[in-house]
């Protein structure tokens, strides 16, 4: 067996100690609302493909919760994620205002913050005197397009009724007033705002009590498509279908043979694949750039989408 001399041993030994270690893959965290919601499990599938097709770029730890309005659960993934020390957080989160603290805890443990989906409030991130981007459509205006295009099937003084998220979560609250700002221009009456909870059971509920208390009740718009998929089995239950319209938003899936048959009339597309992949983008460029997180800027629109039954997917 043939050995090196001891001082070309001894050299190489020293180059193996002085070559720089290969630089560690940023860890992007990506914590989402329900992943019971066709939306958040596109979303994810959207981002880990991504991941795949950049594999060598960065590493991504995936988190859900198990229903819309399991904030503390959420509260404590985010929790973890700083104890893990990721680089960068990408957050849906389930409340507008409740998440601030764990963003704030995050920025100060040196994690780059990036919001997705629904905006944190900015009333109260300016009163912790944060700066974390908002990557997301504006919801507003994607309800107004949708509820625009119902606007045709109604007339002035029709009764509609606006069932909504989570009435502390900014983006059912923007969605909610695109509505309300399209029912106003058609001149038809807004008679009753319920919460479904983003869920398609206490959506079919709340559909339900809705129709019951209007029987003259014309459509019924839905920030989300999980609850118009409750409310299109209301008005079933009820024998209102064809007499009652109902819209929803996020274009999920199951919606599409709705629009098809018409028990949907719109809905929009915010691209949920994508929603995630835009906020993981502007992170690594961040993270590369060594950018500040009070110099991200706090706005970033991505495109929403009327879809209907002439558009759909």
């Amino acid at each position: 067996m043939t050995t090196l001399p001891r001082r070309l041993a001894g050299v190489l030994l020293l180059l193996t100690l002085a070559a720089p270690a290969p630089a560690a893959r940023p860890r992007v965290a990506l914590v989402m609302k329900s992943l019971a919601n066709e939306f958040f499990l596109t979303m994810e599938n959207g981002a880990r493909e991504h991941q795949r097709q950049h594999a060598a770029e960065y590493e991504l730890i995936t988190n859900g919760i198990k229903d819309e309005t399991d904030t503390v659960a959420q509260i404590r993934i985010v929790d973890e994620m700083i104890v893990a020390h990721v680089d960068a957080l990408v957050l849906a989160p389930a409340d507008s205002k409740a998440l601030v603290r764990e963003v704030q805890k995050a920025v100060e443990n040196g994690i780059l913050v990036i919001n997705i989906d629904n905006r944190l409030d900015p009333a109260v991130l300016k009163s912790k005197g944060l700066t974390v981007p908002f990557v997301g459509p504006d919801n507003r205006q994607g309800a107004r397009l949708v509820g625009d295009w119902l606007a045709h099937q109604l007339k002035p003084g029709d009764q509609v009724a606006i069932v909504e998220g989570i009435p502390t979560t900014t983006n059912s609250q923007q969605r909610t007033l695109g509505f309300r700002d399209a029912m106003a221009a058609a001149g038809a009456v807004v008679v009753d705002v319920q919460s479904g909870q983003w869920e398609m059971g206490p959506g079919n509920a709340v559909a339900a009590a809705l129709l019951t208390a209007h029987p003259d009740l014309r459509a019924l718009l839905c920030d989300n498509d999980s609850m118009a998929l409750g409310a299109v089995a209301a008005v079933r239950a009820a024998g209102r279908t064809g007499q009652t319209y109902v819209v929803g938003y996020d274009n999920i899936q199951a919606i599409t043979p709705m629009l098809k048959d018409g028990r949907v009339l719109a809905t929009a597309d915010q691209h949920a694949a994508q929603q995630a992949v835009f906020g993981i983008e502007l992170a690594l460029k961040a993270l590369a750039a060594k950018t500040p997180q009070n110099q991200l800027g706090d706005l970033v629109e991505t495109p929403v989408d009327l879809v209907t039954a002439n558009a759909g997917r």
